[in-house]
């Protein structure tokens, strides 16, 4: 597929390339971004190049996965967000933000807006968010979007060699007043 541009009042998620490395490369020398996320850490420039130039674009070219940078209007890079393919019908997101963008609701207002996109244009019916136990920081953008926490997995994140436990949650089309590609039948309890 080709890398799409999505766009909100305040936002732009497109695609980042070589020319986003320094930014990418800055903002992914936070320790919360690198204690959180699976990223490398110690987090180098050759990390920063071989996402933005081989990760990224070879995502995108088989489909696998969706990575937007999230930008302001005029430019700077606010966080990074992808959607990855797990099976037919669900992907999950994950996402970060640039340290000093924080607490302003961009991260959230990306997550809900790729959602939507991966259930109108990829026939996603479940968009699945995963966090580390403890990373509340994502637990609270992953509630503010709309995502229903389904419960705590045990062991289900690798980060960095050590097994951890993680919260699941997701997001249906039917929580954004969608139509879905599958019918669904919920459980009864």
């Amino acid at each position: 597929m080709e890398p799409v541009t999505l766009t909100t009042d305040r936002l732009v998620l497109r695609t980042v390339g070589p020319h986003d490395t320094d930014a990418v490369y800055a903002a992914a020398q936070d320790p919360d971004i690198q204690r959180w996320t699976t990223i490398p850490s110690p987090y180098h420039r050759e990390h920063a190049e071989s996402f933005t130039e081989q990760l990224v674009p070879d995502g995108w070219a088989d489909s696998s996965m969706f990575t937007f940078g999230v930008f302001l209007p005029e430019g700077e890079l606010v966080g990074m967000l992808s959607l990855t393919m797990r099976s037919l019908g669900a992907a999950e997101i994950g996402f970060w933000a640039a340290k000093e963008h924080r607490g302003n609701g961009y991260i959230a207002e990306a997550a809900l807006t790729a959602s939507r996109w991966a259930f109108t244009h990829l026939a996603v019916d479940r968009v699945e968010w995963r966090a580390e136990v403890g990373n509340t920081a994502s637990r609270a953008v992953a509630e503010h979007t709309g995502f229903t926490i389904e419960g705590t997995l045990r062991s289900a994140i690798n980060n960095k060699g050590v097994r951890r436990d993680c919260w699941v949650g997701s997001l249906l089309p039917s929580d954004l007043g969608l139509p879905s590609t599958a019918p669904y039948l919920p459980g009864r309890s």
